[in-house]
């Protein structure tokens, strides 16, 4: 079973994909501090978010399981694209009706 960490709000019928897709077990926590997520992140294989959730090295360096960072936008200058290519974390763009294509193979 792979799990999803919905950080940020997301268009319910997205997050409703995710949760019927087989083997996916989706948790959504839109109100985690920073110190939270560093508690947490080590027990995900994604990290779906937005704009509000800032994924610097320190949050990467705690994200042991994590394949893919979604980020449901424009742009990823809320990813530290440099701390996450190093540790082969993918980061991505995705948009609610394509969710399933972007984590079909997690």
């Amino acid at each position: 079973m792979k799990k999803v960490l919905v950080r940020d709000t997301l268009a319910a019928d997205g997050i409703q994909i995710l949760k019927n897709a087989p083997g996916i077990e989706v948790d959504v926590m839109t109100n985690l501090t920073r110190d939270e997520l560093k508690g947490i992140i080590r027990d995900y294989d994604v990290l779906a978010i937005r704009s509000t959730t800032k994924v610097r090295k320190e949050i990467i360096d705690h994200a042991e399981k994590i394949a893919v960072i979604g980020r449901a936008g424009v742009g990823l200058d809320n990813v530290d694209i440099a701390a996450a290519s190093s540790t082969a974390v993918i980061s991505g763009l995705f948009c609610s009706h394509k969710h399933r294509l972007i984590f079909r193979d997690v």
